[in-house]
């Protein structure tokens, strides 16, 4: 990954840190897969959990793998952003490495459901920046799901489900695109990323380069 900050650059600036939500079936990991490719400055954040290594995962890559009690511990610390219970595994964001990227210029990606952007949120409202992807509509859903071919018939129907749910929360985030065609998709959450980075309260060289520009 190339350095975050270019040192000739008068105009510094905070990271931001990106969410990206959908329902399954979306476009959300394809979207997200496409900015980590093209944007140096935009990294994957890595979670911490409970749950046991897959094979072909590597630690500090894929998740930072640590034991239930350690995890409990960093609970009791207040060292998440947030975190929740899943399937009877423990995943969180860990703050310290997301903090010290953030002072460097340093962007984060974000995949995760509302729940978490919503505990995000909270934590670190000036720093989030909340994108939530829909489908142009539940019909091409399914469509999407079926044609995975890796679903049965009930986990679809629960999937669709679960999708309308989130659906409907749709109104807690900053930005709300539809995903009807991938690469037009992409590109207006690729705008977006742009238009956050530069926004006035993320300029933290800004004050200094206006002053010298008024000076005398």
């Amino acid at each position: 990954m190339t350095e975050p900050q270019n040192q000739n650059d008068a105009l510094h600036r905070r990271g931001l840190m990106f969410i990206l939500s959908s329902p399954s079936g979306a476009g959300k990991t394809t979207i997200a897969r496409k900015l980590l490719t093209v944007e140096p400055e935009l990294g994957l954040s890595v979670s911490a959990t409970t749950r046991p290594m897959r094979p072909g995962e590597v630690d500090g890559r894929d998740y930072h793998f640590i034991s239930p009690d350690a995890f409990d511990r960093m609970v009791e610390a207040g060292e998440f952003y947030e975190w929740a219970r899943v399937f009877g595994n423990a995943y969180g964001t860990p703050k310290g490495q997301i903090r010290n990227g953030l002072k460097a210029g340093q962007d984060f990606l974000f995949d995760i459901d509302w729940q978490g952007t919503q505990q995000l949120h909270q934590k670190a409202e000036a720093d989030v920046v909340r994108v939530f992807i829909l489908p142009p509509s539940l019909d091409e859903l399914r469509r999407r799901l079926e044609g995975r071919g890796t679903d049965s018939e009930d986990v679809i129907a629960a999937r669709m489900a679960r999708a309308q749910a989130e659906i409907s929360h749709w109104d807690a985030y900053d930005y709300v695109v539809v995903n009807d065609d991938v690469d037009t998709c992409f590109e207006k959450v690729r705008q977006i990323l742009a238009a956050e980075r530069m926004r006035r309260k993320r300029q933290t060289g800004l004050i200094d380069f206006v002053r010298e520009l008024t000076r005398g």
